[in-house]
């Protein structure tokens, strides 16, 4: 497991995680939120189903508010599912974004050509009819079962990323540690693509790996975003306590 992105994110947010304190927790069925003692907030995808069966998913339940956020922030790099995306929601919560962030529609800025084969990890389905009307082919790499038109099984990505012009990838990625080896197979893509609400708005880790284009969250409403979470919530529930961001990132230079 390769897990240098997730260190690379802990290490540039360790002088901001040393200055705060956890004040709130909530690990929603779809997603995590951690609140910090600012009054700052960010989120990470519950991976649930891989949580186990135990009666108690998480050890340090009951005990997490009012430990240092950096060392809740460490809770990433661990193996543990539930704690792991406490870590990532943590570090997003951490995360000011860039002043080059704009509130726009990836749809509107993502760059996809008729001759663009286009690998998309994950299923966003409000993607799938803009990138099947504009490319010429759309490999979607799903690791639960399901039926339809370009539907791969997530074992197939390492084969057919390499071929892909264009590569979207789910911010849980970064939550499963799976987003360095999924990076590493983009080797011809021009546009690479990091979306959802686990995407940590961080340009200087992501820029130097390929990634062109982060479409991710900043929470303006706490206390609503915690709400919804508690009650089950996901993206589409959000609503105005988040606003979605894009953040265009310029080539690496050498």
């Amino acid at each position: 497991m390769n897990e240098s992105i997730i260190r690379d994110l802990v290490e540039c947010l360790k002088g901001k995680a040393e200055e705060r304190i956890v004040r709130d927790v909530r690990i929603g069925l779809s997603y995590t939120a951690v609140q910090l003692d600012d009054g700052s907030c960010g989120v990470a995808f519950t991976f649930r189903e891989e949580a186990g069966e135990a009666c108690t998913a998480l050890q340090q339940s009951g005990t997490i508010s009012g430990r240092p956020a950096k060392e809740v922030a460490g809770w990433a790099l661990g193996v543990d599912t539930i704690a792991t995306a406490v870590g990532v929601a943590t570090l997003n919560a951490l995360i000011e974004p860039p002043l080059t962030a704009v509130e726009a529609d990836v749809r509107d800025l993502m760059q996809v050509g008729s001759d663009d084969v286009v690998g998309m990890v994950g299923y966003f389905e409000p993607l799938v009819g803009m990138i099947t009307e504009r490319a010429r082919t759309l490999h979607i790499f799903e690791r639960k079962p399901m039926e339809g038109a370009g539907i791969r099984p997530d074992s197939a990505a390492p084969i057919l990323l390499p071929e892909c012009d264009v590569v979207i990838v789910s911010g849980t990625t970064v939550v499963n540690h799976t987003i360095d080896g999924l990076l590493g197979h983009a080797t011809r893509a021009r546009e690479v693509v990091l979306l959802g609400p686990s995407t940590p708005l961080l340009p200087e880790v992501f820029q130097k790996r390929g990634v062109t284009l982060l479409s991710g969250i900043q929470v303006v409403d706490g206390d609503q975003l915690l709400r919804v979470v508690s009650e089950g919530g996901g993206t589409r529930r959000f609503g105005r306590a988040v606003r979605k961001l894009c953040v265009r990132l310029s080539a690496e230079t050498s």
